[in-house]
């Protein structure tokens, strides 16, 4: 087993180092019993939680944070090289050379001869163009067949909206989709008296995915835009708790009205800053 380990710390510093170490987790000779159990599907959570993890270090601007973050993202995808080498269907080379090709592919501007004279508009039409045709190649038929299941669900929305809007399939502008959230929004207020709870959340889903599409027309991120406001309501609602904690109190001991005020009041102080 030690010589096993200095083979590890004989490899190159940085990747080369990072994959032998995945390769010394996941041998069964040797290796961590939790590693060897994993799967695809296992990790896969994981990964997803890692990805998360950098994007609130990039919101905090926390960026040793980021780093460790990023390192761990990438352990992800190690992982699951590593796995499937494992199963004969890849290796981690393979996964970087397929990259660095797309990227070449996608880059007739950068890497070939075609012209650099276009707006960030018309570049990121001609990426869906050739993202189109790559599909068309794994014999992807259906406008919407390889829009991740695993998404996040506003994201998937958003994603699904754009991809049939490419066709078609889209209210000319915003103010149609408003209409249409207003129309949502009311069936879910008669469904919240009349309907069971299968239909009430029917309904609810139509309206979220209402709000993803305006997200869209309006050129927002709705999954970021959740997470923003996500982070703004922790941050006064700890303002709250802190304010009624200098007065040997918790939420509980409160009420609605009091807490409220020390909600405005949280709002004004940031709007202040």
């Amino acid at each position: 087993m030690a010589d096993d380990s200095d083979e590890v710390y004989a490899v190159p510093d940085g990747l080369p180092r990072l994959v032998a170490v995945m390769r010394r987790l996941r041998d069964p000779e040797g290796g961590c019993p939790w590693d060897l159990e994993q799967n695809f599907a296992s990790i896969a959570p994981y990964t997803i939680e890692e990805a998360y993890e950098v994007a609130d270090a990039i919101d905090r601007g926390a960026w040793d944070d980021l780093k460790g973050e990023l390192g761990d993202l990438l352990l992800q995808v190690v992982y699951h090289a590593q796995m499937a080498d494992e199963a004969g269907h890849f290796d981690f080379d393979a996964v970087a050379r397929g990259v660095a090709a797309k990227m070449i592919d996608r880059h007739p501007h950068v890497f070939g001869d075609a012209s650099r004279d276009k707006s960030a508009d018309q570049q990121t039409r001609d990426w869906e163009t050739a993202k189109a045709a790559e599909r068309a190649a794994r014999g992807a038929r259906g406008v919407l067949d390889d829009v991740a299941v695993g998404l996040p669900a506003l994201m998937r929305a958003e994603k699904l909206q754009k991809r049939a809007a490419r066709v078609g399939f889209d209210w000319p502008d915003a103010g149609h989709v408003v209409d249409k959230i207003a129309e949502e929004a009311a069936e879910l207020v008669e469904a919240r008296d009349r309907l069971d709870a299968d239909a009430r959340a029917e309904e609810m889903g139509d309206l979220l995915f209402v709000m993803a599409n305006l997200a869209r027309h309006l050129g927002v991120d709705p999954e970021d835009a959740l997470r923003r406001t996500n982070a703004k309501f922790t941050r006064r609602f700890a303002a709250i708790e802190a304010a009624l904690d200098a007065d040997g109190r918790r939420p509980e001991d409160s009420d609605l009205a009091e807490m409220d005020t020390l909600w405005e009041a949280a709002k004004a102080a940031e709007r202040a800053r």
